[in-house]
């Protein structure tokens, strides 16, 4: 089942994405062919200000479970998550389709 993530971060803590960057890009490649997309969503000044991920995984609890191992997470830089059920109509990659 595929999952849209979109976080939004604290504002002012893009100190904190920065320190945290290099170990949470380790902890998306970790997850392999789960992650369909990830990236970091910019505000007015194209400055980061969260994340949109899409994701595979079983259910919303392995997801969530997860998601609790994010460095980003588990640095405090996140002012706000949502998380839904998400289905890739146009353009998916082949193994979503």
């Amino acid at each position: 089942m595929l999952f849209l993530v979109h976080t939004w971060d604290r504002p002012g803590a893009l100190d904190v994405r920065m320190a945290n960057r290099d170990a949470h890009i380790a902890w998306l490649k970790a997850a392999g062919t789960s992650v369909k997309a990830a990236g970091p969503w910019l505000d007015d000044a194209e400055q980061m200000a969260g994340s949109l991920l899409i994701i595979e995984a079983s259910d919303r609890t392995a997801l969530d479970a997860w998601l609790a191992t994010d460095p980003y997470q588990s640095a405090g830089l996140f002012e706000r998550v949502e998380v839904a059920p998400y289905r890739w109509v146009f353009n998916p990659p082949v193994e979503a389709g």
